[in-house]
C-alpha cells in the first residue's frame, strides 16, 4: 500500500475550498482538516474557541471578522495580539504543529498556509484554487445564498484577512504561483473536475 497522500489548497474567497477540499478527502481517502483546526487548537492552547477564532485565517464569525479588520494593518495586528487573551505567535505554533502531525498520516488540508508549512513535504502537492472576482462573487452567491453586495464584502474582506495572514506570519504573498504545483480556475470547471484533477495530481506524486 502506497503512502497516503497529501494535499494542501489555498482558496480565494468564492473558489469554492469549502466544497472542494472535503470531496478530494473523501475520494483520496484521507483526513479533511480545515474548521476542526481552530478548536484543537484553543484545546492545546487551554484557551477558549473565539480566543482562537479571533487568530484564525477562516475568520468565520463575529469576532474574526473584527480581527481581519486589524490584520490589515501589521502595527495594529501586533496591538491586537498583545491585547489579547490568545497570542498570535502561540496560535501560528500550535496551528503549525497540528499540520505537521496530522500531515503525518496523509491529509487534506485548507487554507492556515499550509503550502508554507508543507513545503519541504516531498510527497505533498500544493494547489491554489482561485478566478475572476466576478465568478468567484458570483459563485458564492449561488452556494451560500447570499446577496450580491453581501458577497463582494465578503470577497473582499475575506481575500485581504487570508493574504495578510499568511504575509504577517511568514512573510509570503499567497497568491504566489510558485508556492502552488497546481493552480486552478474553479470558477471554470466543475467542482467534480477539480476534484478529479487534484486526486489524480495527487496520486502521481
Amino acid at each position: 500500500m502506497g503512502t497516503p497522500s497529501l494535499v494542501t489548497i489555498s482558496a480565494s474567497y468564492g473558489a469554492g475550498g469549502s466544497r472542494i477540499g472535503p470531496a478530494v478527502a473523501e475520494r483520496l481517502g484521507v483526513e479533511f482538516l480545515d474548521r476542526a483546526i481552530p478548536s484543537r487548537v484553543a484545546e492545546k492552547l487551554g484557551c477558549s474557541l473565539d480566543d482562537a477564532l479571533a487568530h484564525d485565517e477562516s475568520l468565520g464569525d463575529a469576532i474574526g471578522r473584527l480581527a481581519s479588520s486589524f490584520a490589515l494593518l501589521p502595527e495594529l495586528a501586533g496591538a491586537m495580539v498583545q491585547a489579547g487573551v490568545l497570542a498570535g505567535e502561540d496560535y501560528r505554533r500550535e496551528t503549525e504543529n497540528l499540520i505537521r502531525e496530522h500531515a503525518k498520516g496523509g491529509a487534506v488540508i485548507l487554507g492556515r498556509a499550509g503550502a508554507v508549512i508543507l513545503r519541504d513535504a516531498p510527497d505533498a502537492l500544493h494547489v491554489r484554487l482561485d478566478g475572476p472576482q466576478e465568478r468567484r462573487v458570483q459563485q458564492a452567491m449561488a452556494l451560500e445564498g447570499v446577496t450580491a453586495r453581501d458577497a463582494e464584502r465578503l470577497r473582499r474582506d475575506g481575500d485581504r484577512a487570508r493574504e495578510a495572514y499568511v504575509r504577517h506570519f511568514y512573510g509570503c504573498d499567497a497568491r504566489d504561483p510558485a508556492l502552488y504545483h497546481l493552480t486552478i480556475d474553479s470558477t471554470a470547471l466543475s467542482p467534480e473536475t477539480v476534484v478529479e484533477v487534484i486526486a489524480a495530481a495527487a496520486l502521481t506524486r
